[in-house]
């Protein structure tokens, strides 16, 4: 069997994986890669294999990086079935309706080509199937598929492949493990990350591959601290919120903090259609949720509380600036490549008083990033704004794990990983991570380039 990597090698976003045997083709994730914009231009680069070959499209989880690729593979002629688990498969729509609201925007501000439509984007949808978490089921001949909870987001998964023995190199049966996005430690809305029971090979990811999160307990403290001092000096703190995952996570902090009045009672404004529709999925699937604290409050709903204001119309998104008063405002997107945190920082960004709070990565040559690496002056929709506002990013509310995380997931519950590949990281991040590993495990690390394939 043959193993290629076709996105995700040279960056952290793109995912896009080949495994390919004698008998079938079966693609892991179709990530659109992202950066300053949409980099619809780059995506448009050919995927490396005819599509029309594959078998099946395994989808790690529903965020565009994994996602995004998903109509075009459509386009080009697949008409196979695309296997995620249920709540991908509704929060799939959310984000893919999104993007091509997104797209339509750029073809329209900055030229660029649309890499699919809406038609193809629901073809898409008609062929995806949501399956439970360790449903076998198989995905090609030969190929037998299962999903494990990676505790990333809302139906997140590492995904396994048993491959039977007549489709190795080595004629015995063999065990690939895709990571996806692995979740961090203690996620207060999620269940923990599931073990690797037995892999001969682990495809992992190694975003924060050089880093260690600060411990989970002082993420609500670090919170309550920056968002009281900002709020109490009259001014308004901007939270750019990734619209899956993140945002529950703090609407159920900040819920927590104003039972227990940690935090003065002030306007919260969820700015994002998105985010709001997501929210309503984490309802729906609420059996998938796992809160580390008791349901308190009358409403019974970590997810709203009085002082919540959700602004659906770009009406009522304009006149949260008109509201003079200390508040705090979520809104998308997360790296602040577009979105209506774009308007709220033109705002709030040269204001002293105001303050942002980062909460996820942020890709190298986002607006995030130069805000992240405390630049002077960032450019937002072609002018130059003064940073005055005060930063913090607090690592702890990542939905990545670190390097430790990274590091005990990857020791299976049975033997040992034979070959692990690092992808999913910035090239300094994965040597960094590569050395690291290599302390501990016993395992072949290597870092695949674009388009390299490997014989297993």
């Amino acid at each position: 069997m043959r193993l290629s990597f076709h996105g995700a090698v040279e960056e952290v976003t793109g995912s896009c994986f080949l495994v390919e045997t004698k008998r079938a083709k079966v693609l892991i994730d179709a990530g659109m890669k992202q950066g300053e914009r949409m980099c619809v231009t780059r995506s448009l680069d050919p995927f490396g294999f005819d599509v029309t070959e594959l078998d099946a499209v395994l989808v790690t989880h529903a965020h565009f990086d994994h996602t995004g690729r998903l109509p075009e593979l459509i386009k080009l002629g697949y008409r196979g079935p695309i296997y995620m688990t249920a709540p991908t498969k509704a929060l799939v729509e959310i984000i893919l309706d999104d993007a091509l609201k997104i797209m339509a925007e750029n073809a329209e501000r900055c030229g660029d080509p649309t890499p699919y439509s809406a038609d193809h984007k629901q073809l898409a949808m008609s062929l995806m199937q949501g399956l439970g978490y360790h449903t076998e089921f198989e995905a090609a001949p030969g190929i037998k598929v299962m999903f494990h909870d990676a505790g990333h987001i809302l139906g997140s998964s590492f995904v396994s492949l048993d491959l039977e023995d007549s489709l190795t190199e080595t004629g015995k049966p063999k065990r690939i493990i895709f990571s996806g996005d692995i979740g961090n430690d203690h996620i207060p809305i999620l269940p923990e990350t599931e073990s690797i029971h037995q892999a001969d090979v682990v495809v992992c990811e190694s975003t924060y591959g050089d880093s260690i999160h600060e411990p989970s307990e002082t993420r609500t403290l670090r919170l309550a601290d920056f968002a009281s001092k900002v709020l109490k000096r009259g001014g308004t703190l901007v939270i750019p919120a990734f619209s899956i995952e993140r945002t529950q996570e703090l609407l159920h902090e900040l819920d927590i903090m104003l039972l227990e009045k940690k935090l003065p009672a002030v306007p919260i404004y969820l700015d994002s259609p998105m985010a709001i529709r997501t929210t309503e999925v984490y309802r729906h699937f609420k059996h998938y949720l796992h809160f580390d604290h008791p349901v308190l409050g009358p409403d019974q709903d970590f997810f709203s509380f009085p002082s919540l204001h959700e602004t659906m119309s770009t009406e009522e998104s304009k006149q949260i600036n008109q509201d003079k008063r200390a508040k705090i405002i979520l809104a998308g997107n997360g790296m602040m490549t577009g979105g209506r945190v774009l308007h709220h920082l033109k705002h709030h960004l040269e204001d002293p008083l105001s303050g942002v709070l980062i909460v996820g990565y942020q890709a190298a040559g986002t607006l995030g990033r130069r805000i992240f690496d405390r630049e002077k002056t960032v450019r937002i929709y072609r002018e130059e704004y003064q940073v005055r506002a005060e930063v913090l990013a607090i690592g702890a509310f990542s939905a990545h794990a670190d390097k430790a995380k990274l590091l005990r997931w990857l020791h299976p519950e049975e033997g040992q990983v034979a070959k692990i590949f690092l992808v999913h990281g910035d090239n300094p991040v994965k040597d960094a991570f590569a050395k690291f590993l290599s302390k501990s495990l016993s395992a072949e690390i290597i870092i695949p380039r674009l388009s390299q394939t490997f014989e297993l």
